[in-house]
């Protein structure tokens, strides 16, 4: 496929955007290369409702934002997804297209580039233009034992998967200007043949609790195993851990590696968020150096109420739902 413009795509991946910030990095390498290639910077966005993030990738460098705003991509599809970017592709030939090496992309990026019978590279670590052009995609290979440039000189466009923290996004210019593109969605447009019934989130691995800044912590004042699912879903949504006390272990609401406590695990976080908690000995005293505690409970004289920077009288149940679904219309999760 000849290249009509020397455009350069970045895809944006926005749903969990105020963690995972690899889609502005990416708009802030296209900047420095722009000038090699005599293109435009240009985001792609696809789903729905998201003005809110077209704004900020003009934001953050975009010149250009392609948009297909529907009820039916509201939940990332593969099929639609692929469709559409094949579509828009062909239709308007960039030089370049960028895409985040995140699980997403990892699965996004191959197909897209299947499609158009083009070259991938994954998990660049860096990206340039040569004196002829072409992109310079450097890879990792052979375990990261050699370093690769790689070169697609001749199907279009050049695709590569970035690593997130790769480079760094640019500051937010809320005085910028960009064109925003409006693309209706195709009536043929391929619908995915798996369908989401249920997703859950399940805790991190690999991170330790005490090397964490935002820590999550239950207590049995959550009210069941079922409701106190909702602690590894907010820490998950704040990036952070759970912490919990002996109780939940005891009831089996959580494992003994998330016990914080005399018995457990001491933390110093930026950040302790205590629900249902009273604050006995042994859990305090495994918390003192919290920079900053906001606590939950229906008892105001609670113990860990007391200690506190923020005290909340409230249920902690209802609180930490009432704080997930405020989070989730931001990141449109």
């Amino acid at each position: 496929m000849k290249t009509l413009n020397r455009d350069i795509w970045v895809f944006g991946d926005y749903r969990n955007y105020f963690q995972n910030r690899v889609t502005l990095q990416l708009l802030a390498r296209a900047g420095e290369l722009a000038p090699k290639t005599g293109g435009s910077i240009c985001a792609i966005v696809f789903g729905h409702d998201i003005g809110e993030y077209v704004s900020e990738y003009i934001a953050h460098g975009a010149e250009k934002v392609y948009v297909v705003d529907h009820p039916q991509l509201k939940q990332y599809s593969i099929e639609a997804y692929t469709g559409l970017m094949e579509r828009l592709i062909k239709a308007h030939r960039p030089e370049i297209l960028l895409i985040g090496a995140t699980c997403f992309g990892k699965e996004y990026a191959p197909k897209v580039a299947k499609r158009l019978k083009t070259g991938l590279t994954a998990d660049c670590i860096d990206l340039d233009i040569n004196k002829d052009g072409l992109m310079i995609q450097t890879s990792p290979s052979f375990g990261g034992n050699l370093i690769a440039e790689i070169l697609t000189p001749n199907n279009r466009p050049q695709i590569a998967t970035v690593r997130a923290g790769t480079f760094q996004e640019i500051s937010h210019n809320a005085d910028a200007k960009g064109e925003v593109i409006s693309m209706p969605i195709p009536d043929d447009l391929p619908m995915e043949r798996v369908r989401l019934i249920r997703s859950e989130r399940l805790p991190k691995k690999g991170r330790k609790i005490e090397d964490t800044s935002v820590v999550i912590c239950g207590g049995r004042g959550m009210g069941s195993k079922q409701k106190f699912k909702k602690i590894f879903e907010l820490a998950h949504l704040m990036d952070g851990e759970v912490g919990v006390t002996r109780p939940v272990v005891h009831a089996g609401w959580s494992g003994p590696n998330t016990l914080v406590g005399q018995a457990g695990r001491q933390i110093s976080p930026k950040i302790l968020i205590s629900f249902g908690i009273s604050g006995a000995i042994q859990h305090t005293a495994a918390i003192d150096d919290a920079d900053f505690i906001i606590a939950v409970n229906k008892n105001p004289n609670a113990t860990m109420m007391k200690l506190a920077d923020v005290a909340v009288v409230a249920d902690a149940n209802q609180a930490c739902l009432a704080i997930i679904k405020e989070i989730k219309k931001k990141i449109q999760l």
